[in-house]
């Protein structure tokens, strides 16, 4: 990973690169968060999903404590979608470019893309419950595009309780110094870092 002037360069074995618009302030924005040391603030405490929804959620695949390698996740936006990246020893979670939402066959596309330039062994998609824990529609279509990528992609999908992800996300890009302009670009990534961090927290407890 190199830095020249305002890109991001990301450089990775399969020969992808990638690059991400880094506007700097005078206390640059973070992007990364190391799982075990710093977790962002969780003003927040959300309920958790009861066994059978904790069934389903897990219906697309299952990613082991023995298995090694990247984790991807995604914020489902109507015209941008988040993405977020673990290390291959999954003990920090970084944000990684948008992507723009068009159609079906562009988002599968870029998410392929992801996929194996990271190297990546899963996918976490969030899912958008309502706050009472029932499912709107939203959260039916969510369902729908995890079970749609899983016949895709070939590896476990998973679905993570994203409710109020995007105002934490706010609020810890906005304390660590990102301006507004800077919150809005970065929002949806933000937001599927921490649906990403949310997910590992659920399986290191199990």
């Amino acid at each position: 990973m190199a830095f020249r002037g305002n890109t991001l360069k990301l450089h990775h074995n399969s020969g992808l690169r990638m690059r991400a618009r880094q506007v700097f302030s005078r206390r640059p924005c973070l992007t990364e968060f190391k799982l075990r040391s710093y977790t962002p603030p969780r003003p927040f405490r959300l309920k958790n999903l009861s066994n059978s929804e904790t069934s389903t959620n897990n219906a697309y695949g299952f990613v082991s404590k023995e298995t090694a390698g990247r984790i991807l996740a995604l914020d489902l936006g109507e015209k941008r979608v988040g993405a977020a990246i673990t290390d291959e020893m999954r003990l920090s979670v970084r944000t990684l470019p948008p992507l723009h939402r068009t159609n079906w066959k562009e988002l599968l596309r870029a998410v392929s893309e992801l996929v194996r330039g990271f190297d990546a062994k899963a996918l976490v998609i969030g899912l958008p419950l309502n706050l009472d824990g029932t499912e709107g529609n939203a959260a039916k279509e969510a369902r729908r595009i995890a079970g749609n990528f899983k016949l895709s992609l070939k590896i476990p999908v998973h679905l993570q309780d994203e409710r109020l992800t995007s105002r934490e996300a706010e609020e810890y890009l906005r304390a660590s110094g990102c301006t507004e302009r800077e919150v809005q670009e970065q929002v949806d990534s933000q937001s599927a870092a921490i649906i990403l961090r949310d997910f590992l927290e659920s399986k290191a407890s199990e």
